[in-house]
This record gives C-alpha cells, structure tokens and sequence, in this order.
C-alpha cells in the first residue's frame, strides 16, 4: 500500500494492487465527514474482500466503485462489491457502453463528503476513458492527483489497438486534458508493470519516451509494438460491460 503525499487533512487515501495484472486499485475517502464516505477506484473481482477488510477495519462508508474504463486484462470488482455493500454505485463513463448505476460525461463531479473528483474525457486506449482528477479549490487535496486509467502510464500509456482505440485520439486527450494540470499533479495510473507507484504530470511531459515526441512519431511507436494478444480480454470485456457480472446482469442494472 502506497499514500498520498496530499497535505489534505480531510482525504484519506490508499493505493493497492493486484499482481496478476498489475492493476492498480485506489481507495479515496472523507475522513472529516461523519459518515467517513469513500470511492474505490478500478477495482478488481479477485481482491473485493482484501479491499472490503480494508474499509472496514478504517471505518469507511463505500459509496462509489468506479471505473476509468472497460478493461481487458482484468474483471472489474465493481459488480461483486455491490452485491456485498449494500448502496455501492458502479461508475464508468457513459461513452464506454458499459452497465452501470451512473453515467459521468466531462466536467461532472463525483462527490464523497466535501471531496470531489472531477471527470475529464480521455480516449484513445478505448473510447470511453475518463480520467478523474481532484479539485482545484483550495480545500481540495493539493497537489492534485489525476487517476490516469492506462491514458498515461509511469513513462508510458496504455495500448491503442483494440476497443475502438486510437494512437491520434490518445495523443489529443493526454496533451489536452493530463498535461495542462498543473506540474506538481500526481499521476496514478491503472497499472505498472516496473515497480512504479506515482509520477506527476511535470514528470511524464519531460521523460514519458512516447508521449513526449511528435504526434506523427507517437502514431508510429502505437502502430510497431507487435503486442500480443490481451490473454484475458474475451473474458474481461464482456464481464466488464455487464458490470463485472457476466452471469447474472440483473444485478448490474
């Protein structure tokens, strides 16, 4: 588990992970408010109960699990969680197609107690990516953390060849709506693959080795990386559009 470096005395926050994805899970609440209110974001199926005993043993109130988009290496816990706390909200964007409780298009703002998360469209590594970032007021946490999904990884992004991907579209929203943060924002995104926990935008527009080139160069990189296959894809992205609950979707409405 990694912290924020926020000097926000209301946000308790917490990064987990699970291994056989390397997915990030970032856990986010108001612990100033009384009913200590809190959101799980990009959750996965296979550790709901760590994160759950986690809440617990803080005292938490889960609100929102929410999701950056549909995901292709990895079931989302957004589906199981609601059928263990009674009240949880799934939340994707409403450009991914997928089921959920609520639908967040750009500049909508997820509230938990007086802290928000504000939502920026960020396509390119599917068509509904968003990335949600912190306030800027003054009583939000500072510096601001973006929650990048796999639009911008630690020196690097997410792949644009599947799941309506686009390597012009990616290159648009990161340079339009991550790198016109402030400098000093921290970067937390759906996965590392290095050992990396955190970055900050000043960081990735100086040494992200894709996405500091060109845009031409850029589409070039996306287009050579010869990936394989995504081995749980078939599996994940069906699941994910549903919620997370393949085999019964009457509770992912």
């Amino acid at each position: 588990m990694g912290s924020s470096s926020s000097t926000s005395s209301k946000l308790l926050f917490r990064q987990l992970f699970e291994k056989d994805s390397s997915t990030f899970t970032y856990l986010l609440a108001d612990i100033s408010h009384p009913d200590k209110p809190a959101l799980l974001i990009d959750p996965v199926d296979k550790t709901v109960d760590r994160d759950l005993k986690l809440i617990n043993e803080l005292g938490l109130k889960l609100i929102y699990a929410m999701n950056t988009h549909v995901h292709a290496d990895h079931v989302t816990g957004t589906g199981l969680l609601k059928t263990k706390v009674s009240g949880v909200r799934s939340v994707i964007s409403k450009a991914s197609g997928s089921k959920a409780d609520m639908f967040v298009e750009p500049g909508d703002k997820v509230s938990i107690g007086d802290l928000y998360l504000e939502v920026r469209a960020t396509p390119g590594h599917t068509a509904g990516c968003v990335t949600y970032v912190t306030g800027e007021e003054a009583d939000q946490p500072k510096p601001r953390m973006a929650f990048t999904g796999d639009a911008v990884l630690i020196r690097g992004c997410g792949r644009t060849d599947f799941q309506g991907g686009s390597s012009d579209q990616l290159y648009e929203s990161v340079h339009s709506q991550i790198f016109t943060l402030p400098k000093d924002t921290l970067i937390y995104p759906a996965h590392d693959y290095k050992g990396f926990e955190v970055s900050t935008v000043g960081e990735e527009m100086q040494h992200n080795p894709r996405l500091t080139k060109d845009k031409e160069t850029f589409k070039t990189i996306m287009s050579n990386l010869n990936l394989s296959y995504p081995k749980m894809i078939d599996v994940a992205v069906p699941a994910n559009m549903v919620c997370g609950l393949q085999d019964v979707p009457s509770q992912a409405n």
